[in-house]
């Protein structure tokens, strides 16, 4: 779905216009962190323009369950750990150990 240069917004655009949905539908289908209902197709033009960034994980997972992409990669596009990584990674020497095994997978 990436390439090494692209940004949240760019993949946002590109899930959305692979599946065909406009982006009234898909703003429809994000719901609010609050619960109070849908974002506005105004809020997802500035995030697939890259002038504003989700607010919340729980936005993060929204987009990924709405255009069937997975979370982690919108995360990581987004330069953000979820935070039910963060809470397992109490501790700096957790931390230290997991990024090293990522750098080590990534340079495979």
């Amino acid at each position: 779905m990436t390439t090494p240069t692209t940004t949240l917004g760019q993949a946002i655009i590109a899930a959305r216009k692979k599946q065909g949905i406009s982006q009234k539908d898909l703003a429809a289908a994000v719901q609010k962190e609050d619960g109070t209902g849908s974002i506005s197709p105004q809020y997802l033009n500035d995030i697939e323009h890259d002038r504003r960034s989700p607010t919340s994980d729980q936005l993060i997972r929204e987009f990924a369950r709405a255009l069937s992409v997975d979370a982690d990669d919108l995360f990581v596009l987004a330069g953000k750990i979820p935070e039910d990584l963060r809470a397992a990674a109490t501790d700096s020497a957790t931390r230290v150990r997991a990024f090293k095994a990522f750098r080590k997978a990534l340079s495979k």
